[in-house]
């Protein structure tokens, strides 16, 4: 039986003023801008089966089959959600992490491109094209 132990006990998530599990941030502060498809959907699933602390240890396989993603989407989108701040994990154990604040956003580094990106949804029609693409909408 796997014990469950925080993995970042300074960034503990906690449920926002606004009445979800997933904070409006995501959005107004341009986190969606940071991944793609397979990384939303594992975050989602992170978030949805996670306990209050935001911990979860789903097996890979069991990931990947509830997903249908193969082995390496799952990796890339691991690998992805961890660069962006957005989880921890040590195997097998995840840790959806808090938000951070849009100001300290500016200081992990990830790609000058997604940089870019995050400038470019604070425009309301790229926004739209962002989301119709999370969506699946042509």
């Amino acid at each position: 039986m796997t014990i469950k132990q925080i993995i970042r006990p300074d960034r503990l998530r906690q449920v926002p003023k606004q009445f979800n599990w997933v904070d409006h941030r995501l959005v107004r502060d341009g986190y969606i801008c940071r991944c793609g498809h397979a990384e939303w959907a594992l975050y989602l699933f992170l978030v949805t089966v996670g306990d209050c602390q935001g911990l979860s240890y789903y097996s890979d396989r069991s990931i990947q089959k509830l997903l249908s993603m193969d082995p390496e989407t799952l990796v890339v989108a691991r690998q992805k959600l961890v660069q962006a701040d957005m989880i921890a994990f040590a195997p097998p154990l995840y840790q959806v992490l808090s938000l951070e604040p849009k100001n300290r956003m500016e200081s992990i580094p990830y790609a000058t491109e997604k940089r870019e990106m995050i400038r470019t949804c604070h425009n309301p029609e790229a926004m739209k094209e962002t989301l119709r693409r999370l969506w699946g909408i042509a």
